[in-house]
């Protein structure tokens, strides 16, 4: 398998991983904000069947912001190993421009990363403080009854 065929596997498989995972977490996002905008809190008689319910899928959300970083950063390490191995492979003459543009091609990989990740952490942690004013409205209601 060429080289350039094995560069262009991982830069589309890393890069269409991160764009899954980000399809993921605005899905996960819309789907808990509907929800919470139509919870019954008079339903339930326990604090933990509602903290269960509220919390679905927030794992998910938040799970993708803190690995989103590191699965970039395996795509970087990756194209720069392959990088690598192409400067190793020219034997007559080395293009420094051409190796330039190799590594700040590897470094997309990263910056996608971050991409998915910084709006999958504020949007946990704002799904996370809509739970908390949930659960202190549910609290509330059950000390007036």
């Amino acid at each position: 398998m060429p080289i350039e065929q094995l560069k262009h596997i991982v830069d589309y498989g890393i890069i269409g991983l991160l764009v899954f995972l980000s399809f993921i977490t605005f899905a996960y996002a819309i789907e808990r904000i509907l929800y919470y905008r139509s919870i019954d809190l008079s339903k339930y008689n326990h604090k933990l069947a509602l903290e269960i319910d509220l919390s679905k899928r927030l794992g998910t959300i938040a799970s993708i912001g803190s690995n989103a970083p590191y699965i970039g950063l395996l795509g970087t390490v990756l194209a720069i190993i392959l990088t690598f191995y192409i400067i190793g492979d020219q034997q007559d003459t080395i293009d420094p421009g051409e190796i330039m543009k190799h590594l700040a091609l590897a470094l997309k990989a990263t910056a996608a990363g971050l991409v998915v990740a910084i709006p999958a952490t504020v949007l946990y942690n704002a799904l996370l403080s809509k739970v908390d004013i949930l659960i202190s409205k549910w609290e509330i209601m059950q000390d007036e009854k």
